[in-house]
């Protein structure tokens, strides 16, 4: 997987305008593989089916970092980081909020596949 970076939850300057950005909720990172998906089925054993913003259904595991401290049910709305050796599965690495969902919205990060 390698070293994840360092991402703060707050304000960034752009670099062109000299605007305050504020980011309210982590974004997936393109170099870890990481993707937007929705929880379409429960599987058991902290195994999920989860519709993927690429237009793929995978079979998502909740990582054990994050077994106990995060709870997902039908519909939610997850990061996953997809296998690079099996492409039908993927890590459940992060579950957004409410409020979270509401602002991905807004500025267009979820397309029609991740549409409840």
């Amino acid at each position: 997987m390698g070293k994840k970076q360092n991402r703060s939850q707050g304000s960034r300057v752009r670099q062109n305008t000299g605007e305050i950005e504020v980011q309210r909720a982590r974004t997936p990172i393109a170099a870890d593989n990481e993707v937007l998906g929705i929880v379409v089925q429960i599987l058991g054993d902290d195994r999920m089916r989860v519709r993927c913003a690429d237009g793929v259904e995978r079979q998502g595991r909740i990582r054990g970092k994050i077994k106990k401290r995060m709870w997902t049910r039908l519909g939610d709305l997850v990061i996953v980081s997809k296998w690079d050796f099996q492409d039908s599965h993927c890590d459940i690495v992060y579950r957004y909020r409410e409020n979270e969902r509401t602002w991905l919205g807004r500025k267009g990060y979820i397309n029609e596949f991740l549409q409840p």
